[in-house]
């Protein structure tokens, strides 16, 4: 693996290994027609547990501070990310969810204390032995107590991100100019179609579009027809989630970034991925034409990446392979 200068400017069609809040110091002004990416989620993930809500908080707010200086006038920065985040939240108060639909004994609160004011001297073991359950169940059915979590643990706290996002990148100089909803495949804790509680199944993302400002070019043949018709001024994007992350446990379909880097940039432009995982940014920028600088601070991604750089480099020295291989792209997101 080569050696890296970080003391030099970054060069396209590398990627970086380290902290984007450090590298994107690193890039040339105003060389950079599109970033885009999708930051750590802040959901317990291997990569992120060193960092608390407010420590998450910040380090988005300083990349997307980081970007204005390198980012074109007229270009634009693209941030994928779910709408809310759900974390343990120590200052909310414990409160356990009744839930009445996965109980496996239907026993009430009431029917314990009928029996107790028959028999007060009756402890929880002897009520447990009365109705044959087990005495976690009764001080359950009492107190709303469970040692294995309710009123013991912390409760889930459900944060809208959109705002945070938005100041942020208004507070760097950038101006909201559009969103898309990414509607994948729906998963919810350890289910695909259920949950556990009220809330919703969570099936979509936000794709923030924010705009420096500048003259922006548009120009509608940068795609076909058909891709106008199907989702170019389409708001809502139908794209079938990744279906293994046996080799990266947070990857995202190449079709997403491919629709983002064909829209907002023109062959030879460079495309920044300061999150860059396990390169599928990198993929979709390469096989378009385009130039990409990936950063990572995790080496396992980092080389994931490179190895991505590599097999896109093999197909693009085939000009008929190249086209085979877009071709392929292309029938996978028709076929969804």
């Amino acid at each position: 693996m080569a050696v890296i200068e970080f003391s030099k400017t970054l060069s396209p069609n590398n990627i970086y290994h380290g902290d984007a809040r450090f590298l994107l110091k690193k890039i040339a002004r105003e060389s950079i027609a599109l970033s885009v990416w999708s930051p750590p989620y802040y959901v317990g993930k291997e990569y992120e547990k060193y960092l608390t809500f407010r420590g998450w908080e910040n380090l988005l707010k300083e990349v997307i501070k980081h970007h204005f200086p390198i980012i074109k006038p007229g270009g634009f920065l693209v941030i994928n990310i779910a709408d809310i985040l759900c974390f343990k939240d120590e200052t909310m108060p414990k409160i356990m969810a009744e839930n009445v639909s996965r109980r496996k004994i239907t026993l009430s609160k009431e029917e314990i204390v009928e029996v107790m004011k028959k028999h007060p001297e009756w402890n929880r073991y002897k009520l447990a032995e009365y109705f044959k359950c087990s005495e976690q169940t009764i001080d359950r059915r009492l107190n709303g107590n469970n040692v294995r979590g309710g009123k013991y643990q912390s409760q889930t706290r459900v944060y809208l991100v959109g705002g945070l996002i938005e100041q942020a990148a208004t507070g760097a100089g950038f101006y909201l100019y559009d969103r898309r909803i990414w509607v994948k495949d729906a998963a919810w804790e350890n289910s695909r179609w259920h949950t556990i509680s009220y809330r919703s199944v969570d099936e979509f993302e936000y794709l923030y579009i924010f705009w420096k400002p500048g003259i922006t070019k548009v120009d509608r043949a940068r795609l076909t027809k058909q891709e106008w018709v199907n989702w170019g001024s389409r708001g809502v994007w139908e794209i079938a989630s990744v279906r293994s992350n046996s080799d990266h446990d947070s990857k995202f379909p190449v079709e997403l970034p491919r629709r983002i880097i064909k829209l907002f940039t023109d062959p030879d432009d460079i495309v920044l991925d300061c999150f860059i995982g396990s390169g599928t940014t990198a993929v979709a920028a390469i096989s378009e034409g385009r130039k990409v600088i990936g950063i990572d601070k995790e080496i396992k991604s980092v080389e994931i990446a490179r190895n991505a750089i590599a097999s896109i480099n093999a197909y693009t020295k085939e000009p008929e392979q190249l086209e085979l291989m877009l071709r392929e792209l292309e029938a996978s997101y028709n076929a969804q």
